[in-house]
């Protein structure tokens, strides 16, 4: 039995499906659609080597899927114009129809291969820009003695009171629990490795004479 579909991206874990979620149930019920089945995932489209998407396109393959709603093309992926055609011929070779709720063209009617290169190269040139951006930002903070990345989840004093706990035969386990931070973080903490390199709070020195 053919079922109406929706493919749902976004590249980053700490953000939200919900958005596209609603904009893709509000058109689709305002098309006289229901969606049936949800692929859902967080992940980069810089590739077509993403879970969900495969299961999706063996499903639409395999004759069960007859219409997809997306929020836009995109989502799909982002990696340039041969890809998204690539994906979208594929749908449309199984029989499948494909509705981008957010685009401005008509993915499926006269003229959509050409409104779909289009937006695949706008939205690839939009990834390449963005990592460029990405590149200067981090240059321009080391540069000026700055560091980047996300910044320490443990302050000097704590990482110091961790490895006094690991010295005295707590696991890290242990330690995570008892101070609420991540075991990689305390983890590497008591390594001295990554951010925690640099020897703060020593707790043999600070032993000495307590």
């Amino acid at each position: 039995m053919s079922t109406i579909a929706a493919y749902i991206r976004v590249s980053r874990p700490s953000q939200d499906l919900e958005h596209q979620r609603l904009a893709i149930e509000r058109a689709a019920t305002a098309r006289g659609d229901a969606v049936d089945r949800w692929y859902c995932e967080k992940r980069n489209a810089s590739t077509l080597e993403r879970e969900a998407l495969a299961q999706l396109r063996a499903d639409v393959k395999a004759g069960e899927i007859s219409k997809l709603y997306v929020f836009k093309i995109d989502r799909l992926s982002r990696s340039g114009i041969r890809d998204t055609l690539a994906v979208v011929h594929e749908l449309r070779h199984h029989g499948c129809k494909l509705a981008a709720v957010a685009d401005a063209y008509d993915v499926d009617g006269p003229g959509a291969d050409i409104a779909l290169a289009v937006m695949a190269g706008c939205a690839q040139m939009e990834r390449q820009s963005l990592g460029d951006r990405i590149s200067a930002a981090r240059a321009r903070i080391e540069a000026a003695g700055g560091r980047w990345g996300r910044p320490r989840k443990v302050d000097p004093e704590t990482a110091r009171r961790a490895r006094i706990m690991k010295r005295d035969g707590w696991t890290i386990r242990q330690i995570s629990a008892a101070l609420k931070i991540p075991r990689s973080t305390i983890a590497r903490a008591v390594s001295r490795k990554g951010h925690y390199s640099r020897r703060v709070g020593d707790p043999a020195k600070s032993a000495v004479g307590a």
